[in-house]
């Protein structure tokens, strides 16, 4: 990857706070006396998802999946794995699916068709990022963070190579021109 360089500010920290802020209290009004249940997919959700639980007012649950469609570099298999199930039965649960980011549409669709199997109450989907100019797949997501162009981001959970999860705000990774 070469020397670790920051990548550009497209979403700080401030804009992802009023916005997970004004998602929190759309879920808690949404899902009041539910008892939701919040999967996040893992690895990029987990930090979504955490600052999203601290804005929950209403009763609610997590457990996580994981799932690989990228392999060491920017672009999707295509081909979706479970690597982790859920540990928690979702027979007649509400169901919110946690993404960090939407593009083509492929882990998403598979993702809500694996979960539908097992018969929630319901099932939404809470995106960090929807990259919509990248859709192969028609998906609907109840609740967006941010729609984005086709940029390459990073940061916020979002990484390259295990890499940049941990800034704080949402960047467009351009590699160093040799």
């Amino acid at each position: 990857m070469g020397e670790f360089r920051l990548p550009r500010v497209l979403i700080s920290e401030e804009q992802i706070a009023q916005r997970i802020d004004e998602i929190g209290a759309q879920i808690s009004e949404d899902y009041r006396g539910k008892n939701p249940l919040f999967v996040g997919i893992l690895r990029g959700a987990f930090m979504f998802l955490a600052d999203l639980a601290r804005r929950i007012t209403t009763p609610c649950a997590f457990d996580f999946i994981a799932v690989s469609s990228y392999g060491a570099g920017t672009q999707t298999s295509g081909i979706v794995r479970i690597l982790k199930d859920l540990n928690e039965p979702i027979l007649n649960r509400h169901v919110i699916l946690v993404e960090d980011i939407v593009d083509t549409g492929l882990t998403l669709d598979y993702l809500n068709r694996f979960l539908l199997c097992r018969s929630p109450a319901s099932l939404e989907t809470c995106v960090l990022l929807d990259k919509r100019v990248c859709r192969k797949i028609e998906v609907r997501t109840r609740y967006t963070a941010f729609t984005i162009g086709d940029e390459f981001v990073v940061g916020y959970g979002l990484d390259l190579d295990q890499q940049f999860r941990n800034i704080p705000y949402v960047g467009i990774y351009e590699p160093e021109k040799k």
